[in-house]
């Protein structure tokens, strides 16, 4: 009888462990468009990012590179298809005076990152240097403009060296400098965290000093199309998006800022690789905060742009722990873990969630800071489990998505809990459908029925990324540690697919 009984409770749990995972796949409710430039990433001159990470130098023989940049580099994230790239920051924008990184390398002169790491850069690296580069990747630059510590002059200046193709003062001096087509920037942010380094102001002064500097950027229609991006709110500022919204009128604006990271203090950020489920549980909870302030934010930009013209722009996100053992503090060098996977998967679920009004984002940072997809040392180079997620869902990009319906399990860690499963699905140009899902539990399966509603498939492949440990990492000597795999784990039946997700994984499906 026990055993009778034991038998029923298994068979009653399974059920509804499976039952607990329910997803509805809206095929015949797809509208919005997942816009590339939501997979942006970001290049702050910041310790080892641009200089040691994109940049080795013309001189380096030891590292193959094209122009000074490193040609592994290039070819990593051609395969990842970044769409954008902001530059030079960050913090470092307001600081940084575009003059003193153009013409003669020699004759440039130098100048102290005071916000990272108080080191002296020569200035090799500059804007043709950069936009040069965004030309070998085949990406759009993103420029951030210096308003903290620049000028209006300074800024228009920029724009017309880059993108003027007659005869004027900047576009002749760009030709002096060796450059005669204009690069046609069309991203330019201006300013960065007005309300942090980027000048401590507050919403109302910044929104006078982004209709000024808009103002100058172009002409009275911008007849150029300039893509003008304010610098935005600091996670759960919402009276920043308010007073910006309400105060700058939506001609001059193209896209609205976000930030967040997902911190769990800012004082004691706990290690990136030796945390407990602790820790873990803590910055999934942050990770997956983006949701609500995406959602908040996006209400309050309704309020005043009900046609969605202004874009959410989260032009930083990201994991942010505290530094690897034995290196500068002020480089934000940090490894990257199975967790940093779950927080990309999950974030960018999100995104595509929210397609209608978040059509830009940047990933801080792309090499050696924060979680960065790829980590160098010297001539040695490695792909974060980072990397690997964003390179299996670039098939969403500029594809339809499809509203997904999501009954899940919980996460649970002592007294609280998380949504265990995240999802987001698109149809492609050519009618393929894609469908991504997250599992962040470190130690349970998911059993997960999903409907395909209003669609047809005969078949189902997939690709996944999962580990042993939550904590699992590449190293250059194990650079391979944790890489996609084929997924087995999937079968379709008619309208309905049935999946296993291992704990921590992240899977990228293609129905047939």
């Amino acid at each position: 009888m026990k055993k009778i009984f034991l038998t029923l409770v298994l068979s009653i749990t399974g059920y509804w462990t499976f039952a607990q995972n329910q997803v509805i796949i809206n095929g015949d409710l797809g509208k919005t468009t997942i816009n590339k430039h939501i997979y942006g990433h970001f290049a702050e001159h910041l310790g080892r990012c641009v200089y040691g990470g994109f940049y080795v130098g013309e001189n380096n023989t030891k590292i193959p590179n094209k122009n000074g940049v490193r040609t592994d580099v290039i070819e990593a994230l051609k395969k990842m298809k970044i769409p954008n790239l902001r530059w030079p920051g960050g913090c470092f924008a307001d600081t940084y005076h575009w003059k003193d990184g153009i013409g003669p390398k020699k004759q440039r002169p130098s100048m102290v990152n005071a916000w990272w790491g108080g080191v002296t850069e020569d200035n090799s690296f500059g804007t043709h240097d950069f936009l040069d580069m965004c030309e070998q990747l085949g990406t759009e630059p993103y420029l951030a403009g210096n308003v903290g510590s620049g000028t209006v002059k300074e800024l228009s200046d920029w724009v017309q060296y880059v993108n003027h193709e007659g005869v004027s003062p900047m576009a002749n001096l760009r030709k002096e400098n060796g450059r005669d087509k204009p690069w046609n920037v069309h991203f330019w942010g201006v300013g960065n965290e007005a309300w942090g380094c980027g000048g401590n102001m507050k919403a109302e002064y910044y929104a006078n000093i982004y209709r000024q500097y808009a103002t100058f950027m172009s002409d009275w229609s911008n007849t150029s199309k300039l893509f003008r991006i304010a610098s935005g709110a600091n996670s759960a500022d919402f009276n920043w998006t308010e007073i910006l919204m309400r105060d700058i009128p939506h001609n001059m604006l193209d896209g609205l800022a976000l930030h967040h990271y997902s911190v769990i203090d800012w004082n004691k950020k706990g290690p990136a690789v030796n945390y407990d489920e602790d820790l873990y549980f803590k910055t999934m909870k942050q990770a997956l905060l983006m949701d609500e302030l995406i959602h908040k934010h996006a209400t309050i930009m309704d309020k005043y742009d009900p046609k969605k013209k202004v874009a959410l722009v989260v032009d930083e996100w990201g994991g942010w722990y505290e530094v690897e053992p034995g290196t500068n503090p002020g480089f934000l060098y940090q490894q990257n873990t199975m967790r940093d996977a779950m927080i990309a998967g999950t974030t960018l679920n999100i995104f595509h969630k929210y397609s209608d009004r978040v059509r830009m984002a940047n990933l801080a940072q792309t090499i050696n800071v924060l979680q960065a997809v790829i980590l160098t040392n010297e001539e040695k180079m490695l792909l974060t489990p980072t990397y690997h997620v964003l390179e299996m869902y670039n098939v969403h990009q500029d594809a339809t998505m499809l509203p997904v319906d999501v009954q899940t399990a919980d996460y649970t860690f002592g007294n609280e809990k998380l949504p265990a499963l995240s999802v987001s699905a698109s149809r492609d140009k050519n009618g393929v459908t894609h469908i991504s899902l997250v599992n962040i539990d470190p130690s349970k399966s998911q059993e997960i029925s999903l409907n395909l509603r209003g669609m047809k498939a005969s078949g189902v492949t997939g690709r996944i990324l999962t580990s042993a440990k939550v904590q699992d990492h590449n190293t250059f000597e194990s650079p391979d540690k944790v890489k996609p795999a084929a997924f087995k784990g999937a079968s379709i039946k008619g309208d309905n697919l049935k999946v296993t997700l291992p704990p921590i994984s992240v899977v990228v499906l293609e129905l047939k």
